[in-house]
């Protein structure tokens, strides 16, 4: 079955980083593009950053320029780096994958607090 295993959250200062990671498996994972979504307290969720199956890739406006997505085919994983965290960055991050439907991890929490 798909399974989505997100980690690296944790909590930071503004201004700090955090490297996530999402390891896949259950499907072939060089076939498919990968978001990172995050979702704030009492806020919906929301798409962050997306990257293709040729490694093109988007993102939200409010973290272009901050974030990057990659990806590792030979390891079934995505990561998202998050420089100059901001306290609007807090919540938390999930892992997706859309095949037949969309899946989703467990989620890794965020937190930037000074």
């Amino acid at each position: 079955q798909v399974q989505l295993v997100e980690s690296g959250g944790g909590s930071v200062q503004p201004g700090g980083s955090l490297r996530l990671s999402c390891v896949a498996s259950g499907f072939t994972f060089s076939s498919y593009g990968m978001s990172w979504y995050r979702q704030a307290p009492g806020k919906e969720r929301e798409l962050v950053a997306y990257i293709s199956i040729g490694s093109s890739t988007n993102y939200a406006g409010s973290v272009k320029g901050r974030f990057t997505i990659s990806r590792d085919n030979a390891k079934k994983m995505v990561f998202l780096e998050m420089n100059s965290l901001k306290p609007e960055d807090t919540g938390v991050y999930f892992c997706s994958v859309t095949l037949s439907w969309r899946y989703w991890g467990q989620g890794t929490q965020v937190t930037v607090s000074s």
